[in-house]
């Protein structure tokens, strides 16, 4: 990537479409790496884009310093200087949205869920391929220091073979119409339940699921508030995973071995992970590193992918976002669950 309007060499220029709440984490996260030596030239927060709203914009722009703003998507995708533009939107609009963005040429970081289907990521890494740009899913927990100390830990054996483990994220959320609208793919299960799933998909992400059994409350709008999820895995591991829009909840990962158990607090934003033996004694108290908001592992992850001439990160690659939304569709399908727009 060559230095363009003065950028500095390699600097990726990031385009935020979409400015709801998710998207002013982003622009805090941006506008921190900016500032950061360990980022300030990898990435430069550039543009900003809503729908049909000029003025809100522009006042967006100036709060994170971007330095350009537009009133519609289409004039950020048609700015020569977007580089990366992440995809902050409902669910219902990411295939559309992130495709639209490939065909300008933009590499697309996307916030989970990467589509509302599996067909639907099909024809995004399709596009991916056919024009050679990056498309990745923004599910930051892949990205973040904690999954390695994880990952290690366990691999180290302190807590012997794997044999079951539990991961639930919930929070009262009937308020957000996002969540209850069918028509924006609402549900817990494309927004707090994904994480569930993805504890297990990052601890195994190679297993297959041989059984599986689930339960669900549905809302009277008809999408799942409540859900519940069994499955034992190829490698004879037992899962469990649970999400709801109606309480809040302890946030927990657990693990359970032979030889002892982990507990990891806050499955969406891990604060600590303490390991157990099978005596219940503490043996460890790991904390992960501090961090920016959490959100600037995966830009950099995107960011470096670009500059290598990759169009897949390597923490979320292509296959397991398949991977989860195949589980996804099994699960919708086994409650008779569809969407408008499928």
């Amino acid at each position: 990537m060559s230095a363009r309007n003065g950028a500095k060499e390699g600097t990726v220029r990031v385009g935020v479409l979409g400015l709801g709440r998710i998207a002013a984490h982003m622009g805090e996260t941006l506008r921190k790496m900016s500032d950061d030596p360990r980022y300030h030239t990898l990435v430069e927060p550039y543009a900003c884009a809503t729908h049909d709203d000029a003025d809100r914009a522009a006042d967006w722009a100036e709060t994170y310093g971007f330095t350009r703003s537009y009133g519609s998507y289409e004039e950020l995708l048609d700015d020569p200087e977007v580089d990366l533009v992440y995809i902050a939107t409902p669910n219902v609009f990411h295939k559309d949205q992130a495709i639209d963005a490939m065909e300008h040429g933009k590499n697309v970081l996307v916030e989970k869920p990467f589509a509302i289907n599996i067909a639907q990521a099909e024809e995004m890494i399709e596009t991916s391929r056919d024009n050679r740009v990056l498309c990745a899913e923004a599910m930051w927990t892949r990205y973040m220091p904690s999954r390695t100390m994880l990952t290690d830990m366990l691999a180290s054996g302190r807590i012997g073979r794997i044999v079951q483990m539990h991961a639930d994220l919930s929070y009262p959320l009937t308020h957000k119409k996002r969540m209850t609208d069918p028509t924006l793919g609402g549900g817990i299960l494309l927004d707090c339940g994904v994480y569930a799933l993805n504890f297990g998909g990052m601890i195994f992400p190679n297993a297959t699921v041989t059984r599986m059994l689930s339960n669900v409350v549905m809302s009277p709008e008809g999408v799942d508030q409540t859900f519940q999820a069994a499955a034992v895995l190829d490698n004879g591991v037992l899962t469990s995973s649970s999400a709801s829009m109606l309480c809040a909840s302890p946030r927990l990962g657990i693990i359970q071995g032979t030889e002892g158990y982990a507990i990891v607090w806050n499955i969406n934003n891990p604060e600590a992970i303490d390991v157990y033996d099978a005596n219940h004694r503490l043996i460890d108290h790991l904390v992960p590193p501090e961090q920016l908001t959490g959100y600037e592992y995966e830009v950099a992850s995107a960011a470096q992918a670009i500059l290598d001439g990759r169009i897949e990160c390597p923490e979320m690659p292509h296959t397991q976002s398949l991977h989860m939304l195949g589980a996804l569709d099994d699960l919708r399908a086994d409650w008779s669950m569809r969407y408008p727009c499928e």
